[in-house]
């Protein structure tokens, strides 16, 4: 029996991670399906997924707030009285409380990076450097190297697929684009500094 409960109390530990994974961290390698599978295989599908929208629903909750140990307490008391009605059971409440307190500085830095990065990011960038020849006797001298870059744009959340964006610059616009570069890093640096 003790060994039963041991198991559902890593089951739903695991289960937790596995949403913050997916909600705070943005791991798009966990799945509630692959959740599922690993963790509750002998679950329903409609009980699995009352629980999984359960505790997705109290971790947002629990990050939106920031909650302290006073507040979480509370609220954790809170959802253990109303069991019948979409809350929590104690060994449910006691596994909240163990991973919020053991990630909720992690959560609570993600969620701010969330906030503070504009969208779309970047996700890839592949460069190459072409080098043109001269199109037979008569043509046109070749004017240099040209680089070429790639961009690959996160598509803003939502499943979206990436965009991607093809710039060709010549020798003079990488220098200037280095030079922007530099001012801005030196901007940085003189912001910090000052703090």
């Amino acid at each position: 029996m003790a060994e039963a409960e041991a198991n559902k109390s890593s089951s739903l530990g695991a289960l937790l991670n596995g949403v913050a994974q997916q909600i705070f961290y943005r791991n798009s390698d966990v799945t509630e399906d692959m959740l599922k599978i690993q963790l509750y295989p002998g679950a329903t599908q409609q009980h699995f997924k009352a629980l999984y929208d359960k505790m997705k629903a109290l971790l947002m909750s629990m990050a939106t707030a920031d909650m302290d140990h006073a507040q979480l307490e509370a609220f954790l008391t809170a959802q253990t009285r109303k069991q019948g009605a979409g809350g929590v059971t104690p060994e449910q409440a006691a596994a909240l409380a163990r991973f919020w307190k053991a990630q909720r500085g992690r959560v609570h830095e993600s969620l701010l990076l969330a906030q503070s990065r504009w969208e779309p990011t970047l996700r890839g960038l592949s460069w190459r450097v072409d080098l043109q020849t001269a199109v037979g006797r008569g043509g046109p001298p070749p004017s240099g190297p040209v680089a070429l870059l790639e961009l690959e744009l996160s598509g803003g959340g939502g499943g979206k697929e990436p965009d991607f964006v093809c710039v060709e610059m010549d020798d003079h616009s990488i220098r200037r684009m280095l030079k922007k570069m530099a001012d801005i890093q030196a901007a940085v640096e003189a912001v910090v500094q000052r703090t």
